[in-house]
């Protein structure tokens, strides 16, 4: 810390009692706990709320109860083994060694990433292991919330039918066995970040990764009732613009935190994450009034999630004009899979992926990761990336090689999560059923939860007089029951919603 002209030290910087280290840079520890509390916030409440309104009434508590677990489940997981195999030392190249980080000396020490150290081929250090100007117990917390959206991500493609015990294990096995090994692979010093694939916040660690074991999830679960199928209405859209919302606001933590500074990269990010979902917004609103005469709300929600998705990967290393075409492309290629592809190919019809969680995550997903291979700019790679003078194959020079390392790089986690989720799946199966009863599945919340989102008798429920005793719908119904009696006795009337 430079003294002032006096030759004294701010009082703001005196090192009393060791909890100002040297080391300690307070504005990258304020920014990136104000990172990681807005990305906590997409998920709670912001994917609490959305889940819990876009779904059909009877789904609503249940829907967001599967994200308000996840979240508090990773957590838990996260300090006890889960970070370490993510972001510790090496214990195979695509997974780290499991640990606690539950000690006060772990977490006030300097953040450190150990296995990041990059050599070139002859062995010598290209660039040193990646350590920022915080505690540990920052990083920990920050790389948390990340991991905690990627299970509510997941959720979404098994919205309105899974058992709900099954999700309480499925939870922390997936953590365990599919998200540490493509955050170590990735962002922790694994083969793929020592190649040099281009991941800047998550396109394939969490939106691939998400999209593809939440289709896998839903294969093995199985669909929803077959009404439910055909008519799942929000039921509360004004509600469901809210966690969207939440959602967007909270993508400046997402893409600004991970340089793990506050530096000029995390504003580019910042910037360019809303150019891009602003763009791919309006390219999705447009194609629905063009194609269908109307603009669609859930749309536009669907089209900023795209965008937000597909610039996830590139947000810190591509260029604000660069941010517009993927914007461009991110509302038009999901939209088109969602849209046209899903009703014409067989395999998209006979997996009941309840928000399409595969159009906006795998497939936006692997798209803005195969686009940073074409758009990545030289300087701003330098600014960021822990392998030197990497770049898109639209500035010439390596860029092809780039964009090559992109694909092999989906592919492996495509691969990887398409296995270990299928085995996480069938295994559970054998002590619980993935799926709810049928029975289950007719009332929805009141049969699972003992709770309904509102106060009115609705979808799903049917009328119990013994519940919710007499009124002067009683009387009507008991009206109608007579006045429908027949010779051979009297027709009882059901009624459903």
């Amino acid at each position: 810390m430079d003294a002032t002209p006096g030759g004294q030290v701010p009082s703001a910087y005196n090192n009393t009692g060791g909890a100002l280290p040297d080391w300690l840079n307070k504005g990258d520890n304020a920014w990136q706990m104000i990172a990681a509390t807005l990305v906590g916030l997409q998920s709670v409440p912001g994917l609490v709320i959305l889940y819990g309104s876009i779904v059909k009434k009877k789904w609503a508590v249940n829907s967001a109860f599967m994200a308000f677990y996840a979240f508090a489940a990773v957590l838990l997981c996260w300090v006890v083994w889960a970070y370490k195999m993510s972001f510790g030392e090496k214990l195979l190249p695509f997974w780290g060694k499991a640990g606690t980080v539950l000690s006060y000396k772990t977490l006030l020490s300097q953040a450190d990433l150990p296995s990041t150290v990059v050599h070139h081929h002859d062995g010598s250090v290209e660039t040193s292991a990646i350590m920022p100007l915080y505690p540990m117990a920052t990083m920990v917390y920050f790389q948390f919330v990340f991991a905690a959206i990627t299970l509510v991500l997941l959720a979404g493609s098994v919205l309105g039918r899974m058992n709900f015990r099954a999700w309480m294990l499925f939870v922390p096995l997936w953590l365990t066995f599919s998200y540490t090994v493509g955050a170590f692979s990735l962002w922790g010093g694994g083969f793929l970040f020592q190649w040099g694939v281009i991941d800047y916040s998550g396109g394939y660690v969490i939106h691939l990764s998400s999209g593809v074991a939440g289709f896998v999830a839903a294969y093995w679960v199985g669909p929803r009732l077959t009404k439910d199928r055909e008519r799942f209405p929000p039921n509360n859209v004004l509600l469901m613009l809210a966690g969207a919302g939440l959602l967007w606001m909270g993508w400046a933590g997402f893409n600004g935190g991970d340089p793990y500074s506050a530096n000029i990269d995390s504003s580019i990010a910042v910037i360019n994450t809303n150019i891009c979902a602003a763009t791919s917004l309006l390219m999705w609103t447009s194609l629905d009034v063009l194609v269908f005469g109307k603009p669609s709300v859930i749309g536009a929600v669907q089209g900023m999630i795209t965008g937000l998705v597909v610039i996830t990967p590139a947000a810190g290393v591509v260029q604000g004009w660069a941010a517009i075409i993927l914007g461009i492309l991110s509302g038009s290629v999901p939209w088109f899979t969602m849209m046209v592809v899903h009703k014409r190919w067989w395999l998209l019809q006979s997996v009941d992926d309840t928000l399409g969680v595969f159009h906006t995550h795998a497939v936006a997903g692997f798209l803005g990761g195969s686009l940073v291979g074409l758009f990545a700019e030289p300087t701003l790679c330098n600014y960021f990336l822990s392998v030197t003078n990497e770049q898109g194959a639209f500035y010439g020079g390596v860029g092809g090689a780039q964009f090559g390392k992109q694909i092999a790089g989906a592919f492996f986690i495509v691969g990887w999560n398409v296995i270990i989720t299928s085995i996480i799946l069938v295994a559970i199966r054998i002590f619980m059923p993935l799926r709810m009863s049928e029975e289950d599945l007719l009332i929805g919340d009141d049969a699972v939860h003992g709770e309904e989102a509102y106060a009115l008798w609705g979808d799903g429920e049917k009328y119990d007089i013994t519940k919710h005793g007499t009124s002067e719908l009683d009387d009507t119904m008991h009206g109608l029951s007579l006045g429908n009696a027949s010779g051979t006795g009297a027709r009882r009337l059901t009624v459903e919603l």
